[in-house]
């Protein structure tokens, strides 16, 4: 079966998060909004979001005659199909539940830049960006890196996986966002002065794992700019 993503095709945004998760799977997908066909560009985006089960946003992926909206909810249907997740109940909810704070973490990020919300323009808000970005580096970063990094210290597997002793969709989560936090907040991340060694050994084993190193390499990969979530403005920096 080929998986069909639809997600916008100009920013990576939360359809990167899936786009990892099929890349390190090997799975066929088409990539639909980014395709120059007759059943892609941004307009199949909108069509996918009226369908008999309507998604309030994308990211969505169609696998067959399913249509699976939400991040997390997509993460976890690929981890169970695609030995991205453990195979026994507890492991799978557990799983989920590390995602599912991926999630709430993405939301503080965003929020940095856009703290009364995406119909304003940045400029419109930037007093308001700086002092939530003020609170984000000073105690929601801190928390979030402490969390990931006492549940990869308690993982008796030892081998900076967040799961289990093989990778599972919350490394690939994580490792997205380490990797936009380091755009976004680049002397906020280099300043942590190596505070989070499992966490920077779960960025670095991701990065390194054969599928996922050609991806980064390819031209699919899209980059980080300020049109998405991760966003750097150096004033909030």
């Amino acid at each position: 079966m080929t998986y069909i993503l639809y997600y916008w095709p100009f920013i990576p945004g939360r359809g990167e998060f899936i786009r990892l998760a099929l890349e390190d799977a090997g799975v066929a997908y088409r990539d639909i909004a980014r395709e120059d066909s007759e059943e892609g560009g941004v307009e199949a985006v909108a069509d996918v979001l009226d369908g008999d089960f309507p998604a309030l946003a994308p990211p969505v992926l169609r696998a067959g005659e399913l249509c699976i909206a939400q991040t997390a909810n997509i993460l976890c249907f690929l981890g169970d199909h695609h030995d991205l997740a453990p195979a026994d109940e507890a492991g799978r909810y557990w799983a989920a539940q590390l995602q599912l704070t991926v999630t709430d973490w993405v939301v503080e990020i965003h929020d940095t830049h856009h703290p009364l919300g995406p119909t304003l323009h940045y400029e419109e808000q930037k007093a308001e960006a700086a002092r939530r970005a003020a609170v984000f580096r000073e105690s929601r970063l801190p928390k979030f890196m402490d969390y990931f990094e006492t549940v990869l210290e308690r993982n008796p597997a030892a081998d900076d996986c967040l799961v289990r002793g093989a990778t599972s969709h919350p490394d690939l989560a994580v490792f997205q966002v380490l990797e936009g936090l380091y755009y976004a907040f680049p002397r906020t991340m280099q300043g942590l002065g190596g505070a989070y060694p499992r966490l920077e050994g779960l960025r670095e084993r991701v990065a390194a794992r054969p599928r996922i190193a050609a991806y980064l390499e390819s031209g699919r990969r899209l980059a980080f700019s300020e049109h998405g979530i991760f966003r750097h403005y150096p004033e909030l920096d």
